[in-house]
């Protein structure tokens, strides 16, 4: 086998620092699994020229990545502003359906609902938390706050109401079109922003059904309200996001260490791909070392077994984005290998299908210098396997079908391989095994578990193999 085998999934989100073709090419060459598009900043356009541009560079370099549209979901903010508004505390500010009259101190807002939503005494905070406000009085069309924290207010201004249930839908009618976009340029995987419900989940599988797309769901768990239903929404989903951004303001801050570990555990046990996302390698936008914090952060999510570990505004925008990865790469390739505990014990396993991938994932970590096998359709066999967390164990996961071969790229441990599968299922694998020995993946004399279908007396039963490279 090959030194140490990286199961902890890399994302970068791509922006003006990295979207030209030369940028893209270091991208994916340094080790980035998938790429994500924030559709905060990105329009339909952007995206089906992107998309095209990631796949060409991908066939030239041989090297394939995922693509996720991050849909920018419902979000409340402020309107436009003339000028900065300083706000000290107990200043009075007010919030208005509608622009308010001149000479007023305050703010219209996009989202009509606002005074039917809070009450008086609830906390509303601004611009990322950094400011904060105490709903002193409302009526239909208004909202009356007093200022707790100082700060400068500017223009379309972030809103977050913590603990409120608000009455926004899941899908803005812009997610829509650009959904429709992604789907026309071929995305791989669609995150739902600020999912609240199992049923928003169902909202954005009809509409990719509709359009004919694979696409998997990743819900982002950004507020109190998805925390809530927390369980539903990981049955529900095809992956969790742990947003922490718009979540560490919607939660008391000391906790989201704790509300981390909760939601890490949830996807163990449903065996369901989790991603931590948000402030991983903030310093490094500006700064070409990490602070001594982020590495601790990332550290832990690699210890809490997470599958994929994602950059933002480090790779958009900030000034270092392949130092992040590379970065990204040294943590999660020291870290690994001193993690000692056995397969996951938590997880749920239903179809015996499922208990026979345990213990292939028991046998290979006992045996030591062995990889996983598998051959699949649907998926169901490497997420599985994946979600069984079998610690310095490669998962090689064959396929002939070339969405489910870049969604493949997501869970933890997997490695895939796009390969014509032959009606007899022994030649495949012996495909399989000649292909991982002449790229390297594996060496003569290592030992490979085979899971695979094998025709007797004219019915498919599932096996479990066990193979020496020879």
């Amino acid at each position: 086998m090959r030194g140490h085998y990286r199961h902890t999934k890399i994302i970068a989100t791509v922006g003006p620092s990295t979207e030209s073709r030369e940028m893209l090419t270091q991208l994916i060459t340094s080790g980035v699994d998938v790429i994500r598009l924030n559709m905060a900043h990105g329009t339909g356009e952007w995206v089906i020229s992107l998309v095209k541009r990631i796949r060409e560079v991908s066939q030239e370099i041989h090297r394939h990545v995922a693509v996720m549209m991050d849909v920018k979901g419902p979000e409340i903010r402020t309107g436009v502003v003339a000028e900065t508004i300083e706000l000290k505390p107990g200043d009075i500010f007010e919030f208005y359906t509608e622009k308010p009259s001149a000479g007023v101190r305050g703010v219209d807002v996009n989202y009509p609902g606002l005074p039917a939503d809070v009450i008086v005494g609830a906390t509303m905070l601004l611009d990322s938390g950094l400011i904060r406000m105490e709903v002193i009085d409302k009526d239909a069309a208004h909202v009356k706050c007093r200022v707790m924290t100082p700060g400068k207010l500017g223009s379309r201004r972030h809103i977050n109401l913590p603990g409120v249930e608000v009455n926004l839908p899941s899908l803005t009618e812009k997610d829509a079109r650009d959904i429709r976009a992604g789907v026309e340029a071929g995305i791989d995987f669609a995150a739902l922003s600020f999912a609240r419900r199992s049923e928003d989940i169902l909202v954005l599988r009809t509409l990719l059904d509709h359009l004919g797309s694979k696409a998997r769901i990743i819900a982002k768990i950004e507020d109190q309200c998805g925390l809530r239903n927390l369980e539903s929404i990981v049955k529900t989903s095809d992956a969790i996001m742990v947003a922490r951004g718009d979540l560490g303001i919607e939660i008391d801050y000391q906790t989201l260490p704790l509300v981390q570990t909760r939601i890490v555990e949830a996807c163990l046990t449903e065996g369901k791909p989790v991603i931590i996302a948000t402030h991983l390698l903030e310093s490094m936008i500006l700064a070409p070392m990490p602070t001594r914090a982020e590495i601790s952060d990332i550290s832990t999510a690699v210890r809490e077994r997470a599958d994929a570990v994602m950059l933002s505004g480090e790779t958009t925008t900030g000034q270092y984005p392949l130092e992040c990865v590379e970065v990204m790469k040294n943590i999660v390739n020291t870290i690994e290998p001193t993690e000692t505990r056995g397969i996951n014990e938590v997880i749920k396993l239903e179809e015996p299908k499922a208990k026979m991938l345990r213990s292939a994932a028991i046998l290979a970590q006992e045996m030591g210098n062995s990889g996983i096998v598998v051959f699949t359709r649907s998926g169901f066999l490497a997420y599985t396997m994946a979600a069984l967390r079998a610690v310095s164990v490669p998962i090689y996961a064959f396929t002939d079908n070339e969405v489910l071969f870049r969604q493949l790229l997501l869970p933890w441990g997997v490695e895939p391989f796009l390969m014509p599968f032959n009606d007899d299922p022994e030649q495949t694998i012996l495909d399989a095994m000649e292909y991982l020995k002449r790229r390297g993946w594996c060496e003569k004399g290592s030992w490979l578990i085979i899971i695979t279908n094998a025709l007797a007396h004219d019915k498919v039963i599932d096996t479990m193999q066990l193979r020496q490279v020879e």
